[in-house]
């Protein structure tokens, strides 16, 4: 097929011979088959801001590190460099959590290179080396569907204690090959100890997989390895081999009256002072 132009810098500089096809169009990427040298890989080529499917972007970069004050300052005033310096960072967030998750064990596909957008990574095949299929579109028995719940809640846990919460996993964002679930499109990655985000994001993650793969296994509805997942990783207990049950009972404790009283009234005295301030700078001086 004719190389795209966001590819073609790749294709000049030798990191990819020839698109061989497109292989999907996501909410927030395109991606293509590419031959690279002897090896078939996968070019994820961005779409812009405003072509994005993500509009709650801001949820996700929370507590991101901003490589200079510069920088920040450009992305905090809206400015074109400021907008151009967001898009590197939403891409790079992602290449830097496939190398970080990589490293720690987690099935993600292999990141090669990032050039000019493009990030050039591993393409995960089938059995028969044919591009692996979404989790969505496979046909799943009760076994299998209690089994890669299984893998992936491990997976959730290997991602946590390297302290990264996808934020947006579902069946949509798992491909299935020939050993499992790989989890993939990660640019909103969050992280977990930074972001004020992230313990409904991996709550909200846990629970997607256990709606999905609770319509074969219909009792996996019914765990709540998010909230036992969570608890576990705020108490610094969570390793990645860490004993799960599925069953989270929060601790219950009296409320302090007296203190939550306090509390109120002195939120109470604090706006009646705010309130005598506004009407005294309305009031026309004599």
């Amino acid at each position: 097929m004719k190389t795209p132009s966001r590819i073609e810098p790749l294709v000049a500089d030798g990191l990819v011979d020839h698109v061989i096809r497109q292989l999907m169009s996501g909410k927030e990427a395109m991606v293509y088959v590419v031959q690279c040298g002897d090896e078939v890989r996968c070019a994820k080529v961005y779409k812009e801001a405003n072509k994005r499917g993500f509009h709650k972007a801001v949820d996700y970069t929370e507590g991101r590190k901003i490589k200079n004050s510069r920088q920040a300052r450009a992305m905090a005033k809206g400015s074109r460099y400021g907008r151009q310096e967001q898009e590197a960072a939403w891409q790079h967030a992602e290449v830097e959590a496939l190398r970080v998750l990589a490293a720690a064990g987690v099935r993600v596909p292999m990141p090669y290179d990032f050039h000019e957008g493009v990030l050039l990574m591993e393409l995960v095949t089938d059995e028969d080396g044919e591009p692996a299929p979404r989790l969505n579109d496979v046909v799943l028995s009760e076994d299998d569907a209690r089994q890669y719940h299984a893998d992936l809640v491990r997976q959730v846990v290997r991602m946590l204690c390297a302290g990264i919460v996808h934020g947006d996993l579902s069946e949509y964002n798992v491909l299935v090959d020939r050993a499992g679930p790989v989890i993939i499109d990660l640019p909103q990655a969050v992280d977990a100890a930074a972001n004020n985000n992230a313990r409904a994001m991996l709550e909200r993650d846990v629970d997607n997989l256990a709606a999905y793969f609770g319509q074969f296994a219909p009792e996996l509805r019914d765990t709540d390895y998010g909230k036992e997942i969570w608890s576990l990783y705020e108490s610094g207990k969570l390793q990645p081999e860490s004993a799960l049950t599925g069953v989270f009972q929060a601790e219950e404790g009296l409320a302090d009256l007296e203190e939550v009283m306090q509390i109120i009234e002195a939120a109470r005295k604090e706006e009646a002072v705010r309130q005598a301030g506004r009407a005294a700078a309305e009031t026309p001086a004599a």
